[in-house]
């Protein structure tokens, strides 16, 4: 049988920099074939070459076996090739039914829009992949999970033979990305090669049957997953053996706690009557679905929406939370799950991403020192590890996970007392996430409080001292030791529902 699409030695440099190099890969009907690497390894150059985004210096590329042109976009969608995205592109002011045939319709001065051949043509491709939304709902009022639902039903109707999946559970809890995974093994069913690109290396072993790993531009590896460990499959990645986590070291309980919230009800954000408490050094993990209110109490917490009752102390001290500036004086900082539209400023420089919390008190007399500030960010990109050029150079350029460490410094750079971190390692690699825990722990037991919200399980009970579980906006279940991932899921489904305080 041949491969749908296959490439052999492809190359590609930019200027000094090459990112592939002799990269080899091909991809069969009915199988999903996994790519593996760090960010900066050459994934997302290698995506934009099969979809023709990227003209390859060199190498081959085949189609059915035949040798193939490079691709354009257009040419690689007409040769069936689609890629689907982390984050969906669609026009959320549009219906489901518009998003999925406006590619598909062909397009000049005199052709008519058939809606009744729309709606007959997108509920066919909803039906085929169990959607159960109606093509005829705004894409604004879909959830994430349905919105890739859309996208997955866009590909089949371009009558795509190889579906790329770029990190496509990365913004979802597990219940929402097991869903997902279903619907890849039904594509696969169908025939199609499907590319599946993810850092989730749990879901790899559960849905490839081969992989191939790229580090530093070049195919380091390609496999099948019948056999291979988790162990090995990093060690390919980083070329290197990654450290196994310490044991969490138990927080002091000398202190009362820092942070007591009690009562605490914010109707704009569906939080009602919650309570709970944290102390220096302890990490207070979040759980719950999506829409559980999670993010809700964090928005709460750092003034974003306030509070309407319910009282929250630090130290014992009422205080009054309404703004992040007060968050800020009263020593709390956030880092929101949205980094590239919340976390950082990605064409402003390193430097002045990680002072931007911290001007008035750099500068009093708003005559800004360059000195002063780059050696700030100097300290921080050396405390962090952050790999980048250097100070001056553009966030944008560095990885997802040097993203998240120069996010991180901003508010380090407060001297916060506690930390929310919300989906602290969403979308990086395992290299940076490795790193990241390392450096919540380190934090932690340099006696900050931290409040984390992951709806990575694993993540969640190996960082977490207690676990409070969330539903409806109310902590359902508390735990005093770190639970099993059974019992966290049955807390946030309402199995044996109680409230309780954390």
């Amino acid at each position: 049988m041949s491969a749908v699409l296959e490439l052999r030695s492809i190359t590609k440099s930019f200027g000094p920099v090459r990112a592939l190099r002799g990269v080899s890969i091909a991809l069969f009907p009915g199988q999903i074939h996994a790519l593996l690497g760090e960010n900066g390894a050459g994934k997302s150059t290698l995506i934009k070459v099969m979809t023709g985004a990227h003209q390859p210096d060199s190498g081959e590329l085949l189609l059915d076996g035949k040798p193939s042109q490079p691709l354009s976009p257009v040419s690689a969608r007409a040769k069936g090739i689609a890629c689907i995205y982390q984050q969906p592109a669609l026009f959320p002011d549009l219906s489901v039914a518009e998003n999925i045939c406006l590619a598909l319709e062909p397009h000049s001065a005199l052709s008519r829009v058939r809606w009744k051949n729309r709606l007959q043509t997108a509920t066919s491709l909803l039906r085929r992949i169990g959607a159960q939304f109606s093509p005829e709902t705004e894409v604004r009022a879909l959830s994430m999970p349905e919105q890739q639902l859309v996208e997955i039903a866009r590909a089949l109707g371009s009558g795509a033979r190889v579906v790329i999946m770029d990190e496509p559970t990365a913004s979802l809890p597990e219940q929402e990305a097991n869903r997902l995974l279903e619907i890849v093994r039904e594509l696969a069913s169908q025939g199609v090669a499907v590319l599946y690109i993810s850092h989730r290396l749990e879901e790899i072993a559960a849905i490839a049957s081969h992989v191939t790993v790229l580090r530093d531009g070049e195919s380091i590896a390609t496999l099948p997953m019948e056999g291979v460990t988790h162990d090995q499959l990093v060690e390919l990645m980083v070329g290197r053996k990654v450290a196994a986590s310490a044991p969490l070291p138990a927080p002091s309980t000398a202190s009362g706690p820092l942070l007591e919230l009690q009562n605490l009800t914010c109707t704009a954000a569906g939080i009602r009557n919650l309570s709970l408490q944290i102390r220096p050094g302890e990490i207070l993990g979040l759980g719950g679905l999506v829409g559980a209110g999670r993010t809700e109490l964090a928005r709460v917490l750092f003034g974003i929406t306030p509070a309407d009752s319910g009282s929250i102390l630090l130290e014992n001290h009422p205080v009054q939370i309404r703004s992040p500036r007060d968050a800020i004086g009263h020593g709390i900082a956030y880092l929101p799950e949205d980094r590239r539209r919340h976390g950082v400023i990605l064409p402003m420089p390193v430097e002045h991403n990680m002072t931007m919390a911290v001007q008035p008190r750099l500068f009093p007399w708003t005559w800004i020192r360059r000195n002063r500030e780059r050696s700030m960010a100097n300290q921080f990109i050396e405390s962090l590890a952050v790999k980048t050029s250097g100070p001056e150079a553009p966030v944008g350029s560095l990885s997802g996970g040097n993203q998240q460490k120069v996010a991180l410094a901003r508010w380090l750079a407060t001297r916060p007392r506690l930390l929310i971190l919300d989906e602290p390692t969403q979308g990086v690699d395992i290299g940076a996430k490795s790193e990241i825990h390392s450096l919540i722990r380190k934090l932690a037991s340099e006696g900050l409080a931290v409040l984390l919200i992951s709806s990575e399980l694993p993540e969640l009970l190996a960082l977490s001292h207690r676990v409070a579980v969330l539903r409806g906006g109310e902590i359902v279940r508390s735990f005093d030791a770190p639970p099993t991932p059974q019992q966290v899921l049955q807390a946030a489904l309402g199995y044996g529902e109680k409230r309780e305080v954390a």
